[in-house]
């Protein structure tokens, strides 16, 4: 067992933040409100090299792009490795929200009576495996630090589902129970993992092909009568990164405007 001290975070600007996917769309609001508050941020992209590189150069020290598929081990751990090496430091924080090879186009979605497991195993590779092989290379900064935070990016769709994307949800369902059993297999470390959940966002490059007639119909039925942005759901993700959320493992905070009541 850790001490009690020991499960305490740094100061958000003393962070050394990975978020995968963080150059476009929700990752990119992840990633713009962790520097907002002086964090270091590792800003993981696949496709989107342009972007990231972006960011990293209008950040100077504070920022640094690293290309890497979620989805393979080697190439994650050479991410680890490059972030130590760029910061002096291990990466203190994982935010696990690549998304790869999915839109959220409803009417184009493979529907139940053709949908094929392939589909379902390329959302597990990403959310599922993707956050085992992040979360497992962030071990040996986490235990020398004697603390880490890991959160991971889910939806409110197994909850409400009034898109059906079965592959995409059954894939965030299980990462929600990998966020529970992890959370508490590492709690002893110090080491929290939680998970943030949402609806549709409002909006980013995935939901892109959601018509606008869609995004109303949602406001009207959530007690805040508004479509969640990004930039709100980062700040939740702040919170479980923050020291103020210490004490809390194994949660999943859905942002959704109260559509869901979890």
């Amino acid at each position: 067992m850790v001490s009690t001290e020991s499960t305490k975070s740094t100061a958000l600007s003393d962070q050394i933040v990975l978020v995968t996917g963080g150059a476009r769309g929700l990752g990119r609001s992840i990633t713009e409100a962790f520097l907002k508050e002086g964090a270091r941020v590792v800003i993981n992209y696949f496709t989107s090299a342009e972007a990231a590189k972006d960011i990293a150069a209008s950040h100077g020290e504070r920022a640094c792009a690293v290309r890497a598929d979620v989805r393979e081990r080697q190439e994650i751990e050479e991410l680890f490795a490059t972030a130590e090496s760029v910061f002096g430091a291990p990466i203190t924080t994982v935010v696990n929200n690549a998304l790869t090879d999915f839109s959220f186009n409803g009417d184009a979605r493979p529907k139940a009576e053709d949908i094929s497991y392939e589909n379902f195993q390329a959302q597990f590779a990403s959310a599922v495996q993707g956050a085992l092989n992040t979360t497992q290379a962030a071990l040996p900064g986490f235990e020398r630090a004697e603390w880490g935070r890991v959160i991971n990016v889910g939806t409110n769709l197994f909850q409400n589902p009034v898109v059906p994307y079965h592959d995409y949800t059954a894939a965030k369902a299980a990462l929600l129970s990998l966020t529970r059993t992890f959370a508490a297999d590492l709690g002893p470390k110090g080491i929290t993992v939680n998970m943030v959940s949402g609806g549709l966002l409002r909006t980013t490059d995935a939901s892109a092909a959601t018509p606008e007639a869609v995004f109303d119909a949602i406001a009207e039925t959530t007690p805040l009568q508004s479509v969640t942005t990004p930039e709100e759901f980062a700040d939740a993700i702040l919170f479980f990164a923050s020291p103020w959320a210490r004490a809390v493992t194994g949660q999943n905070l859905v942002v959704d405007g109260g559509l869901v009541k979890d």
